[in-house]
């Protein structure tokens, strides 16, 4: 038990380490940034597996011992409990004026009278009784609280049980998530995702075949309530999904109520806008034509977003720019939104030039633009203003290179998917260990005892007393009931 306990301590100290740095299972993009932010730490950090710290090494073999300790507790203790209970309660000790609950009466009655009511008492309140003859009298030995230890090791077992469910939840689930736009959807599919988290035994083929497609995201926001005013209210995704039948259904995702399909829940994490967005060359041809999500970067949804054009054009095209829903302008000068809602938008947009590295093979984010090796032809120290749009407007792309046009503004959802084939074993587990720890605190463990003194001339002497394994601050107040619930069963003065 000792181990098990420094062993239960050393996993909570070693799950430390994924609340202080980022990690790939759950935010890989924050693992890239902390590369680029700290390359010296990250690369000691990244030696001792810290951004993978609840699949490194050390914190495997720190569970694995903490479930094998379980184990080597746990079946001794089953092992022996299972015999205590088939043993008869213990013999009754010479002398019970030493134990901790000791009184005594008097009665008229015949000893096995006595005894066979106070043996009728005892099975009734729950004990299991044995009679013993001891040289001073014939006596009862009675004994209950045996729940106390099965819950105990009802509680021991259910921690093995949740260590186990999480461990296959761990190998066989996976996570993943997908940012939406309106009018658009998405295959359930493994490359489908923006980013994908496996489980050590993950396949493809454990996907189900469905689709899932953003019809409208509706928010509703405080307008009321000045002091709140732009707080969001309610947030609702209507969604179609298809399933490998092409059976369409509509269905509603809110935060904190996901959409369950075959096994896997659906949550809606947050939201932003896609503006609209078309690029034409000088002829006129379009050479794209996008909705391109920009993230939000505060409450009011000023966001950050990135276009790249990387043919079509004369050089290839990057373009970083904010949206803003509502667009004000603060005493500097700076742009901002002082409003979630689409009252007055409008984006803004710096234009660079040069080689976007889309043709190198190697993995780009959608959502960031490498500015070190571009042309910068627009804002900052250029002299030339950035662009500005508002929906509909079509501005001229510097040196000749065509024209955009922000056509219209959409909005967009992320989604984050959610699959553990343990998760209603780790919920009953845990309720089962909920229930075995109130039992082991609650139900005391205790043995009574009554002897009958029988005497020559003179009433019959008893003798009542307790002992409980552990602390019972009601141990004295149970002998003193038990004496008289006896007494006045025998009709005699309590």
């Amino acid at each position: 038990m000792r181990t098990a306990l420094f062993l239960l301590l050393l996993l909570a100290l070693a799950s430390i380490p994924g609340s202080l740095v980022p990690q790939r299972s759950s935010d890989p993009n924050g693992v890239i940034q902390y590369f680029k932010d700290n390359p010296d730490r990250a690369a000691i950090l990244d030696a001792v597996q810290a951004f993978d710290a609840y699949g490194s090494l050390w914190y495997s073999s720190i569970y694995l011992l903490l479930f094998i300790s379980l184990i080597g507790c746990v079946l001794p203790r089953a092992r022996h409990h299972w015999e205590a209970m088939r043993t008869a309660p213990p013999r009754t000790p010479s002398r019970l004026s030493r134990l901790p609950a000791h009184l005594t009466a008097t009665m008229g009655a015949s000893t096995d009278d006595a005894l066979n009511s106070a043996q009728s008492l005892l099975r009734k309140a729950g004990y299991r009784v044995a009679r013993y003859e001891t040289p001073s009298g014939p006596s009862l030995s009675a004994e209950r609280g045996y729940l106390r230890e099965t819950g105990n090791l009802v509680f021991h077992l259910s921690l093995v049980g949740v260590l186990v469910a999480v461990a296959i939840g761990g190998l066989y689930g996976y996570s993943g998530q997908r940012v939406v736009i309106e009018q658009e959807g998405f295959a359930n599919t493994q490359g489908a995702y923006d980013s994908f988290n496996p489980g050590r035994l993950f396949t493809p083929e454990m996907l189900p075949p469905y689709s899932l497609a953003l019809n409208e995201l509706a928010v509703t926001y405080e307008t009321g309530n000045r002091n709140a005013l732009g707080q969001p209210l309610d947030f609702t995704a209507n969604v179609s999904v298809t399933g490998a039948q092409a059976e369409s259904t509509s269905r509603t995702i809110r935060v904190n109520e996901p959409l369950e399909i075959a096994g896997a829940d659906i949550f809606l994490l947050g939201n932003g806008y896609a503006p609209q967005i078309t690029v034409r060359d000088p002829t006129g041809k379009t050479v794209f034509s996008d909705a391109v999500a920009f993230l939000p970067q505060d409450s009011n949804l000023t966001s950050l977003g990135v276009v790249k054009v990387p043919d079509g054009l004369e050089q290839q095209v990057g373009m970083l720019g904010f949206f803003y829903p509502t667009e004000a302008t603060s005493t500097n000068g700076a742009k901002y939104s002082s409003f979630p809602d689409l009252i007055y938008p409008a984006m803004t947009l710096n234009v660079f030039t040069g080689d976007l590295g889309l043709d190198s093979g190697a993995p780009k984010s959608a959502y960031s633009l490498d500015t070190d090796s571009l042309t910068q032809l627009t804002g900052s120290e250029t002299g030339t203003e950035s662009l500005r749009l508002r929906p509909g407007d079509t501005v001229d792309l510097p040196q000749g290179l065509g024209t955009i046009t922000l056509e219209s503004v959409r909005r967009f959802a992320s989604f984050d998917l959610s699959y553990d084939p343990a998760q209603d074993a780790v919920l009953l587990f845990a309720i089962t260990a909920t229930a075995g720890l109130l039992t082991s605190l609650f139900i005391p463990r205790r043995r009574l005892w009554i002897k009958a003194t029988p005497a020559d001339n003179g009433p019959l002497q008893m003798h009542y007393a307790g002992l409980a394994r552990g602390d019972d601050p009601r141990l004295i107040d149970a002998v003193e009931k038990l004496r008289e619930e006896h007494l006045t069963r025998m009709g005699e003065n309590t």
